[in-house]
């Protein structure tokens, strides 16, 4: 199976700030230029690279006089400021030795909620690639506020490897590979393979990220599981081993691909929107929804919490308040109390031709395992 990230002619290559940077967080030169020539050399060969980098905080550390990852957002802000213009600047400079073109892609969460911003997100990569380019791509810390709180870029990658139909992503940690307990210890076992959630039962994931970092192993292994969810294979492993892991070496831990690919939009909807509310159900309503996959009508919703808008993408939850699906809601939150528990018949009679919809349509409608809700 590791042939397929060998043979993958798009690839998605994501590298954490830790991997990048001195213990005393100035940008690591030699640690760039060694991993641009393993990407400068995927790119000659012929395949296409797309490469998700961290470290604009990281980078920001040392001409600030900072020794540590500040703690408040405009700190950060202005960490990014200064250390994204030292990273591209860099990349630009190495990759111009192979004779490649660089450009810089900086995207927050709200390029990858809106659709617009998504389908335009989109499109830029794709001609990026067209025309030779390898894409940086970042999330824009200098301007984001709850996404440098969220943590790193490992779910941004996996979510750029859908957007561009990669064929393979590979995360590069500080950690060779995924271990079924602290690696530091003489007895972590090394997972080689992960082929779905049972291979994941008894290993800690709740070790933090690095100082300069904020991912740790469990944003890793939700970032894959989003990937293989959707049909591309996961590498991960560090930075040193990355030539190995692209020519398809039996290095760090392989995650197996387990699913279709889903449509953009409901991969979008699932793992790149956050439910700006919740509409609580009765019990014949989930069965409907889970199911037997049917759209949300008003007669099953039984509660509505929030302040969300049409459109919005709210959480469809049980009556035990476990979150079951995710959906873009056709009505304002203050419009659902009046319609609860009514038919959609009864609605266009007492009320309009217009109320004869759905709370949500099917179509607009994704199931989320546990795992998934956030």
């Amino acid at each position: 199976m590791r042939t397929a990230i060998a043979q993958a002619r798009r690839i998605v290559v994501k590298v954490g700030s830790s991997s990048l940077t001195t213990p005393g967080g100035m940008l690591d030169a030699d640690r760039v230029d060694e991993l641009v020539d393993v990407l400068a050399r995927r790119r000659t060969a012929g395949g296409e690279v797309v490469f998700v980098s961290s470290g604009a905080i990281a980078a920001g550390l040392g001409p600030l006089g900072l020794s540590r990852r500040p703690r408040d957002l405009a700190t950060q802000q202005a960490a990014a400021s200064v250390g994204q213009g030292l990273l591209v600047s860099r990349y630009m400079s190495a990759f111009a030795g192979y004779g490649l073109q660089v450009g810089q892609v900086l995207l927050t969460a709200d390029d990858l909620i809106r659709r617009t911003n998504h389908r335009n997100a989109q499109r830029t990569l794709s001609q990026l690639l067209t025309m030779g380019v390898v894409p940086i791509v970042n999330e824009n810390d200098t301007v984001a506020t709850h996404e440098i709180r969220f943590g790193d870029n490992d779910r941004l990658a996996a979510l750029v490897a859908h957007l561009v139909r990669a064929d393979g992503l590979l995360l590069l940690s500080d950690v060779d590979a995924l271990y079924d307990g602290d690696p530091r210890r003489a007895d972590a076992r090394r997972l080689a393979d992960v082929r779905d959630a049972s291979d994941l039962e008894g290993v800690d994931l709740g070790r933090t990220g690095s100082r300069v970092g904020t991912g740790g192993m469990i944003t890793k292994v939700e970032a894959a599981r989003i990937a293989t969810g959707a049909g591309v294979p996961v590498v991960l492993t560090n930075a040193a081993s990355a030539a190995a892991a692209l020519a398809g070496e039996p290095v760090g831990t392989f995650f197996h691909p387990n699913g279709r690919r889903p449509s953009t939009r409901h991969l979008w909807l699932a793992h790149a929107t956050t439910g700006q509310g919740r509409l609580l159900l009765d019990a014949g309503a989930v069965e409907a929804v889970v199911r037997r996959r049917k759209s949300l009508l008003p007669a099953g919703v039984t509660g509505v919490e929030g302040d969300f808008a049409a459109g919005d993408p709210v959480d469809i939850c049980d009556r035990e308040g476990q979150i079951v699906a995710r959906g873009l809601v056709n009505y304002d939150a203050g419009e659902i109390p009046d319609l609860m528990g009514r038919s959609t018949r009864w609605l266009a009679r007492e009320l309009g031709p217009e109320y004869e919809r759905e709370i949500i349509h099917r179509d607009d409608l994704v199931l989320l395992p546990a795992t998934t809700a956030r």
